[in-house]
């Protein structure tokens, strides 16, 4: 009969079936900033690996701080903050992200400066950031992060009150 485990290609395509299904979803899934009448196609105020829900990917968000790659974080070590899941190497992060997660969590709801900046939701990498004076930045490719100065991030700072009203709490 043939291997009816499901594959990451299998669980790609379902999930594409399933946005392009629902064209409310599509438009926000996309990278586009959704319209006032479709705010629920972002389901929390940080962008989240669409496959698991994990914030960051998985990886440790106190890590960004210590160290020049973030470390990936262990499901022993899970914390929910903000509607979703975060994960931490170890005890100590997760006691230092629980103290203030506001410290550690990316700036812009976890979403590139880049389109924050011209009004679009742009999933980051996580694995491209940037530790600026006002805290983590997460960009969708390192030639984009290269485009993260000062005026940048101001620009998107400013735009992001506007944006972050679309996005449930």
């Amino acid at each position: 009969m043939g291997n009816k485990a499901l594959t990451r290609r299998g669980l790609l395509s379902l999930a594409a079936g399933a946005l392009a299904a629902d064209p409310a979803r599509a438009a926000g899934a996309g990278g586009r900033e959704p319209s006032p009448a479709s705010r629920a196609v972002v389901p929390a105020r940080y962008a989240a690996d669409p496959l698991t829900g994990l914030a960051l990917r998985g990886f440790d968000a106190v890590s960004y701080a210590l160290d020049p790659v973030p470390a990936p974080g262990r499901p022993a070590f899970e914390s929910a903050w903000a509607g979703l899941v975060w994960r931490f190497a170890g005890p100590a992060n997760q006691a230092a992200f629980a103290r203030d997660p506001d410290a550690y969590a990316p700036r812009l709801g976890g979403y590139d400066p880049v389109g924050v900046a011209e009004g679009r939701f742009v999933d980051p990498d996580p694995l491209v950031a940037l530790r600026g004076r006002a805290g983590l930045y997460l960009f969708r490719s390192v030639e984009r992060r290269a485009q993260g100065d000062a005026a940048l991030l101001a620009a998107a700072e400013a735009r992001w009150p506007a944006m972050e009203r679309l996005v449930l709490p």
